[in-house]
């Protein structure tokens, strides 16, 4: 994301910055580990203050994986609890759907560590899945809905009155080019949503927090990875695809994904070709200037890189 200056919600959230760590080589991954941290905080702070996430007297169901992500999340929310300016709860759960191979003592025993509220839900999805799907199919969607399901019905049971799932700004962006290569539709990850009966509000703290942030902050605080491939049907995915193009387009054009990230942001749908959003069938000339209406040719800028020179020139189209 672009630099970003906190407005004084966003300050709130995410509490007095910490002390910076004495310079020295000896002392650079402790550095790092410190701004590493004030970044999620910042990030994870500014997410919840733009998409009021939550609120006052709030109890938070996060859903652990044993990833990285999950991980991150808690972690980092649990910092932010101790210095929000509302009170709320929060309760790990996770979902054991019987996975031959998953470790059940893992996270149990993380959660007692840490001394945070926790529930262990357990339920043989695995079973259903592998009955109901052809060998050699992906697994996955199935997988996907009977687990938003269960987790749903798991928050009512909690007191739950928010859902937070650890999807980062990778997640995000490569979900819209997922829709968008194989399902014909410009649709993405909300940060938060309404579930389809009305009764939950799902939520995505990491909106703002790319992928690389997640896999560091968990190699620092050497979190119990539980692999997310244990029922083998992760190779292969059209997600797995364009993840790895993601990554290179990072390594290639730095910014180039917070760029598709603030894109979504800012969607102009009379550039858009959605009759149901833009009333193309009457759009006609009357002769009276509208202030909020369409410029027509507009002046867009965009960096090109010059051939034969470094650096980056900007022209100007229009």
């Amino acid at each position: 994301m672009q630099a970003h200056t906190p407005t004084p919600d966003a300050a709130a959230w995410s509490g007095p910055e910490a002390a910076e760590t004495p310079a020295g080589d000896t002392r650079r991954i402790e550095r790092e580990q410190v701004k590493l941290e004030k970044r999620l905080c910042r990030e994870m702070g500014r997410a919840i203050v733009d998409f009021n996430m939550i609120e006052e007297g709030d109890r938070v169901m996060v859903c652990m994986s044993g990833g990285k992500d999950s991980y991150t999340l808690l972690d980092i929310l649990r910092k932010l609890q101790r210095r929000a300016p509302v009170q709320f709860s929060i309760v790990a759960v996770n979902l054991d759907q019987k996975q031959p191979g998953f470790p059940e003592h893992v996270l149990p025993d993380y959660f007692k560590r840490i001394g945070v509220d926790f529930h262990i839900e357990a339920q043989d999805t695995y079973s259903v899945v592998k009955r109901v799907v052809p060998e050699g199919k992906t697994t996955c969607s199935l997988c996907s809905r009977l687990r938003r399901a269960i987790l749903y019905k798991v928050a009512d049971e909690l007191g739950a009155t928010k859902i937070a799932l650890g999807h980062h700004r990778d997640d995000i962006v490569a979900t819209l080019m997922l829709n968008m290569f194989y399902g014909g539709r410009m649709k993405g990850m909300p940060p938060k949503l309404v579930s389809d009966d009305g009764r939950h509000v799902v939520i995505r703290p990491l909106c703002y927090v790319p992928e690389k942030d997640t896999a560091r902050w968990a190699q620092y605080q050497q979190f119990p990875i539980i692999p997310c491939n244990l029922c083998g049907s992760q190779d292969g995915l059209q997600r797995v695809a364009v993840n790895e193009m993601l990554r290179e387009w990072d390594r290639k054009f730095p910014g180039r994904i917070e760029s598709m990230l603030r894109a979504m942001g800012h969607v102009v749908t009379s550039h858009l070709m959605d009759p149901k959003l833009h009333d193309f069938q009457n759009a006609r000339a009357t002769g009276i200037a509208d202030p909020e209406g369409d410029t027509a040719f507009d002046h867009e800028e965009f960096p090109v890189a010059p051939p034969g020179l470094p650096g980056m020139q900007v022209i100007r189209l229009g």
